[in-house]
């Protein structure tokens, strides 16, 4: 799975499940570009990154609801290694609510931009670029709210629903020499994780086959499948890795 020189950008890159990708992509040989709300994050991890590994990596700031902050992230991105090969839409954002009723219009549109609108415009700027050029494989990062909505998560649910529909869309839109796949998640102990109460932690574990949430690191090896030649009769395909949600 060696992705040597490439040229990966992960939006949300610098905690979590993010930072686990960004690490591993680097430990194949790749150039990250480490994107984020909180650049001081990006700025640390990019060091650690560069004294592990030997690659180079670049921090910048990034809101995914921004349609600019897209722009500008794939402008750096080429500015500063001339090509993209390797995208992942994992930057995500589920705020909790006491009931359906007292969802904010905000509320709502920060949910919808951060996990739907950031990964499309997204998608679109790289996914032209890499069309144009070398090819490459884009990889969202989905969640198992799109088929199995609950309705403490619903706004979310809806928005990773849309992201299954523009995998398979971006998929024949930039086919053949572009991949576009997702990967569907199940509960994952990350930054989001600290917000659920044990009661809620219990019913996700219930839930499951594998009678347990995730770790972040347990992500990375489906990233680099997809990422890698190892997956390269795969598109507009959806990867379940949930624990075995039931």
């Amino acid at each position: 799975m060696t992705l040597q020189n490439k040229v990966a950008v992960v939006t949300g890159g610098s905690r979590g499940m993010g930072k686990a990708m960004v690490d591993a992509l680097a430990s194949q040989g790749a150039h990250v570009v480490i994107a984020s709300r909180k650049v001081e994050n990006c700025e640390t991890l990019k060091t650690e990154i560069e004294q592990r590994y030997g690659t180079k990596a670049l921090a910048v700031r990034f809101n995914a609801s921004s349609w600019t902050d897209s722009d500008e992230l794939l402008e750096r991105t080429l500015a500063e290694f001339g090509t993209i090969d390797i995208l992942v839409n994992n930057a995500g954002l589920s705020p909790l609510y006491s009931s359906l009723t007292e969802v904010s219009e905000s509320l709502f549109d920060k949910v919808i931009g951060v996990n739907l609108k950031g990964p499309f415009r997204l998608t679109a700027l790289a996914g032209e670029h890499m069309a144009t050029h070398a090819g490459g494989s884009i990889i969202n990062i989905g969640s198992i709210e799109a088929v199995k909505p609950s309705a403490q998560a619903l706004p979310y649910a809806a928005a990773k629903a849309g992201l299954h529909v523009l995998t398979e869309g971006f998929a024949k839109a930039y086919g053949p020499s572009v991949r576009v796949n997702t990967i569907q998640c199940g509960p994952f102990l990350t930054d989001i994780s600290e917000a659920w109460t044990e009661e809620m932690r219990a019913d996700f574990e219930s839930d499951l086959a594998l009678e347990r949430c995730g770790q972040p690191e347990e992500i990375v090896g489906a990233v680099l499948h997809f990422a890698s030649d190892a997956s390269s009769f795969t598109t507009g395909a959806v990867l379940r890795v949930d624990g075995g949600a039931l």
